[in-house]
């Protein structure tokens, strides 16, 4: 991903101005999440996760939950790099997501991390964030992965989210790096908006 100061610059600035604009766009569900979480099941509305930023910089994002509350602890998974290429994170019909969370994961439990974006931890088009216990994991190839800003979207999420395997997720991520323009950024913004309005696809 070469780019020049002033394509920096805008990307930033398109980051910032999209997150409030967003924002504002969304605050009804940013209104309304909060008290449905409450209702339908015990716990916090937000979850926070350790997730590896650019060069690897470790940084909490946030989601609302969708969960059922304390889920790393209940079902931790054991990751190895043996496995790591077809592993999948998104389950159909996953028992321990609540009935308001069926909803949220439409793509509306990601809204939280537009703060992310306004703190500069994340871009609003970029690879997904990863967690620790995986980043420990990678090769030299799948490391590209950190050279930019993780994103709330990507080419992964309009091409299968939640669906596909990691290794299929490193290799758009990747083709993501390899490719930047900011027309690419406009256009998978877009796209997600089709993903999450009408396929209701949901993400890990």
């Amino acid at each position: 991903m070469n780019t020049s100061k002033c394509e920096e610059i805008l990307k930033r600035a398109i980051d910032v101005f999209g997150s409030i604009v967003c924002i504002i766009i969304f605050s009804p569900v940013f209104i309304v999440a909060p008290i449905l979480i409450k209702l339908d099941s015990k716990g916090p509305v937000f979850f926070k996760q350790k997730r590896a930023g650019k060069d690897g910089k470790y940084f909490a994002a946030y989601k609302f939950r969708s969960m059922v509350y304390n889920v790393d602890k209940i079902s931790r998974k054991e990751f190895s790099a043996e496995k790591l290429s077809d592993l999948v994170f998104q389950e159909k019909d996953d028992a321990r997501i609540t009935r308001v969370g069926k909803i949220l994961r439409r793509g509306f439990d990601e809204l939280p991390q537009l703060f992310n974006v306004l703190k500069g931890d994340m871009s609003l088009v970029g690879p997904r964030p990863e967690i620790p216990e995986i980043v420990k994991l990678y090769n030299r190839k799948q490391k590209i992965r950190l050279k930019v800003k993780p994103g709330i979207t990507g080419l992964a999420i309009i091409n299968g989210r939640g669906d596909i395997t990691l290794e299929e997720t490193i290799s758009y991520d990747i083709e993501y790096i390899e490719n930047w323009s900011l027309w690419l950024d406009l256009k998978i913004l877009f796209k997600t908006l089709y993903v999450i309005l009408v396929t209701g696809r949901g993400a890990r």
